[in-house]
C-alpha cells in the first residue's frame, strides 16, 4: 500500500513540476511581451507629445497671423477712408 501511495505522490510531483515549469515559461514570455508593449507605449507617448508641441506652435502662429491680418485690414480701411475710396465688405 505504501508503494502505491509513493508512486502516486511521485507522479503527482512530476506533473506538478511540469506544470510549474510551464507556468514559469509563460510568465517569462508574458513579461517579455509586456516589456515590448511598455516600450511601444513610450514611443507612442513621445510621438503624441511631439505632435502636441508642434500643434501648439502652429496655433500660436495662426493667432499672431490673424491679429496681423486684422491690423492690416484696419489700416487699409483707414487709408481708403482718408483718400475717399469706398470699399465693399
Amino acid at each position: 500500500m505504501k508503494n502505491i501511495k509513493k508512486n502516486k505522490i511521485d507522479k503527482s510531483e512530476g506533473r506538478l513540476d511540469i506544470v510549474l515549469r510551464e507556468i514559469f515559461r509563460l510568465e517569462k514570455k508574458m513579461d517579455a511581451g509586456f516589456d515590448g508593449l511598455h516600450n511601444s507605449f513610450n514611443q507612442l507617448q513621445e510621438a503624441v507629445d511631439d505632435y502636441a508641441k508642434k500643434a501648439d506652435t502652429y496655433f500660436q502662429e495662426m493667432v499672431m497671423l490673424a491679429h496681423k491680418v486684422d491690423r492690416l485690414e484696419r489700416w487699409i480701411l483707414q487709408i481708403a477712408e482718408k483718400v475717399g475710396l469706398h470699399l465693399k465688405s
